[in-house]
């Protein structure tokens, strides 16, 4: 049992290092393990593991925690907002673009959606928003206008994506119809195949896709030289992908599969 020299269990942080070690060296850990190894109840056992699910370190599974796959590996929320922000504004105001007052809009959990978010708020578009990220329904609450309705989805809350997900959110999608959605994903396959990194978000997105009249694919350069192992649909099941960022020769295989592709810079948005 791994202990400090007084014979108490290490702090936190120390604790939390040593068993991300442990992860590393054999792939995998369990509750029980963790418990016994550093002399702390389960519950401080799961404590560690969702705190280092949420830096990306392990990826938990029933009693216990593996190491992420490269196709399983999920950056931070935060993390994600950063990333090819540029491009996110440009698709998100493409995405807006499309919109009609009075329209019922499924959002996901992807930082892509945030920005479609943030941009219906400063448009002060009267508009409804069914979604089940947290940060979204932040964005919606905190507005000065109250033109943008907003129904939460409520469910397990992964910490990783700030989303919630799981049998309860499901549910709430699958009662309610929206006349339109958008969502972005972890990575497009060559073959047309769309991915996200979890299971319980990939299940999600697929409850939103089929219960919107109208579904927008939003995609950066980057999602195509990514990979996710949990599929959702196929590029063709979209009504609509909106790109940013991508070469025009990359989007033919896409196109010649049956999807309608649209790039951002052929709308003359810039």
């Amino acid at each position: 049992m791994s202990r400090e020299p007084s014979g108490r269990p290490p702090l936190a942080a120390a604790r939390r290092a040593a068993i991300a070690e442990l992860l590393r060296s054999a792939g995998s850990v369990s509750v029980t393990e963790v418990e016994a190894r550093f002399g702390i109840s389960p519950m401080t056992a799961r404590r560690d593991l969702v705190e280092l699910e949420r830096q990306g370190i392990a990826r938990r599974t029933h009693g216990g925690a593996v190491l992420p796959s490269i196709s399983g590996h999920e950056d931070s929320f935060a993390t994600r907002l950063g990333h090819a922000s540029e491009a996110k504004a440009l698709l998100a105001q493409a995405a807006v673009d499309l919109v009609a007052p009075e329209e019922t809009i499924f959002l996901d959990s992807s930082t892509t959606a945030y920005f479609v978010a943030r941009r219906l708020v400063e448009r002060a578009q009267s508009v409804t928003i069914i979604t089940n990220s947290l940060p979204i329904m932040d964005v919606v609450d905190n507005a000065e206008s109250r033109a943008v309705e907003l129904i939460a989805v409520g469910g397990t809350l992964r910490r990783v994506t700030r989303s919630f997900v799981g049998p309860s959110a499901v549910g709430t999608v699958r009662r309610h119809y929206a006349d339109r959605m958008f969502m972005s994903v972890k990575a497009v396959a060559q073959g047309g195949v769309v991915t996200d990194a979890d299971e319980l978000e990939a299940e999600l997105k697929r409850a939103m896709l089929e219960h919107a009249s109208e579904a927008v694919l939003l995609l950066d350069s980057s999602k195509l030289a990514a990979r996710g192992q949990s599929v959702i649909a196929h590029v063709r099941d979209f009504s609509q992908v909106l790109t940013e960022g991508v070469e025009d020769d990359a989007l033919a295989p896409f196109r010649a599969l049956g999807a309608v592709v649209t790039r951002v810079e052929d709308l003359g948005s810039r």
